[in-house]
């Protein structure tokens, strides 16, 4: 072989790495991780030295307790009581397991708030195609402009980065996470006053992912991570208000697109507002559309520091808080969701601090997550204004529907710590049925020439 010839076949491999580089998000022997020494989904598998975490084995069967004929899940833990109960009066015992929001609650609610602790138990599990698209986005999702789209995603669909690298990364997980694929719900939202009176305000709300609907436009889908729709029901003053919104991949290329059909003027709009921090749909201005699902939209106007893993107690398993026997006017309460039926556990966590970026606009200044290792859902949020005082605490009640592997919100929280007023999104218990997993999307009812009929059934 020539000098030349080898110099030549050197520079082509030398290329041909660095391509595969520039695909792989992680390297081959990195991603054999998954299934390994971490869960099939990039969790930590062994569980904490004195064994309050247990190790991962796979979840909670599909059998785990049952499930009624309307959907709702019977508890898997029924005869389980705290371990112990975190209190205003004890909770220093314990700050370096909670977050600095559920530190602030116990101090503006110091006679009523607590944290009953339980038995960890690492129920979450997604089934075996899912986990298989883990291990192709770890191969081969890559970010794009810092972090704020996604490239090679499309045909993965779920975990983008199942091995994080950075901040924004682990955003991501929880962005992507699966959902049970198309699923449909009707929900109640309540933004009760100090005293605790409320007006529920009940949604139907609809995602739906490309991959499992029939007649989509496969080009203009080929950039929408999900499609979004909700439809107000009651009360009868904004019945019929139908939000939609197109969630992109790469939200450089493509931003966010919602239209709203505002069932008085009879009339479809594009809705910008429906990202950052415009106001969230009747939530009386307790939330932005960011705060939806914890975090939900664009992350570009935030820089992401990745803190690191820390062990928090944190809302797991939260069956009580979705029961049927359980009336909403037992979970809304002065101040916050009533503590006798919410249930937290020890499990680890990434930590994840946003700041907003100079020459950004946001009513948040800063952002600090605690997103689960097992489900990568948001389990605390807290928000900070732009005196860089805590304002807005989210807790997601996390609970897990076994009989189809996802893991969901029983109810997500937002306390306003200044107003003394909160909102709770996601409430099922009064409702005809549970959530509906699986059911047909088509694609012609995702576009705003099909908002006015949803808005008029």
């Amino acid at each position: 072989m020539t000098m030349k010839n080898s110099l030549l076949q050197g520079g082509v491999l030398a290329l041909g790495l660095l391509a595969l580089q520039a695909v792989a998000a992680v390297a081959p022997d990195e991603a054999a991780q998954l299934g390994a020494s971490l869960t099939p989904l990039g969790a930590e598998k062994a569980g904490n030295a004195d064994g309050s975490i247990p190790a991962w084995t796979g979840g909670l069967p599909t059998n785990a307790a049952t499930v009624d004929d309307r959907g709702f899940l019977g508890d898997p833990f029924p005869g389980e009581q705290p371990l112990f109960t975190i209190t205003a009066a004890n909770a220093e015992q314990y700050k370096d397991k909670l977050s600095p929001g559920q530190m602030a609650m116990f101090k503006r609610y110091s006679s009523t708030y607590r944290i009953p602790v339980y038995t960890s138990h690492r129920s979450a599990a997604v089934p075996q195609t899912i986990y298989d698209a883990a291990k192709q986005s770890a191969l081969n999702t890559q970010p794009v402009d810092g972090g704020n789209g996604l490239t090679n995603f499309a045909d993965s669909h779920y975990y983008a980065f199942p091995i994080p690298k950075d901040g924004v990364q682990v955003m991501w997980n929880h962005i992507t996470r699966y959902r049970g694929g198309n699923a449909r719900r009707l929900v109640i939202q309540a933004t009760p006053q100090t005293n605790g009176s409320f007006t529920p305000v009940q949604f139907q709300d609809e995602v739906a992912f490309p991959a499992d609907m029939t007649a989509l436009d496969k080009e203009k889908s080929a950039n929408v991570l999900l499609y979004f729709k909700q439809r107000v029901v009651a009360p009868s003053r904004l019945a019929g208000n139908v939000l939609l919104v197109h969630e992109t991949i790469d939200q450089v290329k493509e931003p966010r697109l919602a239209w709203l059909y505002n069932a008085g003027q009879r009339r479809v709009r594009r809705a910008p507002q429906v990202s950052y921090d415009g106001p969230g749909t009747a939530a009386d201005g307790l939330r932005t559309a960011d705060n939806f699902d914890l975090f939900s939209g664009a992350p570009d106007r935030y820089d992401w520091k990745l803190v690191g893993k820390k062990e928090m107690y944190i809302p797991y398993n939260s069956y009580k808080l979705e029961s049927p026997q359980v009336k909403y006017k037992d979970i809304i309460q002065p101040g916050h969701v009533n503590p006798d039926l919410t249930r937290y556990e020890l499990h680890r966590v990434w930590e994840v601090v946003a700041t907003l970026k100079p020459g950004e606009r946001h009513i948040y200044a800063k952002r600090h997550y605690f997103i689960d290792e097992d489900s990568w859902q948001i389990a605390y949020a807290d928000h900070y204004d732009g005196r860089g005082q805590l304002w807005r605490v989210g807790e997601g009640h996390a609970s897990y529907h076994y009989q189809r592997q996802v893991s969901a919100y029983a109810v997500e929280t937002l306390y306003d710590l200044i107003a003394g007023r909160y909102i709770a999104l996601g409430l099922k218990n009064e409702e005809k049925r549970g959530i509906e997993f699986g059911f047909a999307a088509n694609g012609a009812d995702y576009t705003p020439a099909a908002l006015r009929n949803a808005g008029i059934r």
